[in-house]
């Protein structure tokens, strides 16, 4: 269940920061730079800061 979560989150923020990019300001798309190098990272050192806060908001796995 926490994968599937974290997975919705991390499409949202990324088609959000396009949004944004586009209608807003192109330094939006720094937003989804650094959400691909938190998917990048979490692949490598098996960490994901989302999926702590999802358990302590009491989310399972």
């Amino acid at each position: 269940m926490k994968n599937r979560i974290i997975h919705a989150i991390a499409g949202i923020f990324i088609l959000a920061s396009i949004a944004l990019a586009h209608f807003v300001h192109p330094n939006w798309i720094w937003f989804t730079v650094f959400v691909g190098a938190n998917l990048l990272q979490s692949a490598f050192t098996n960490w994901c800061l989302m999926a702590d806060i999802l358990t302590k908001l009491g989310v399972k796995d």
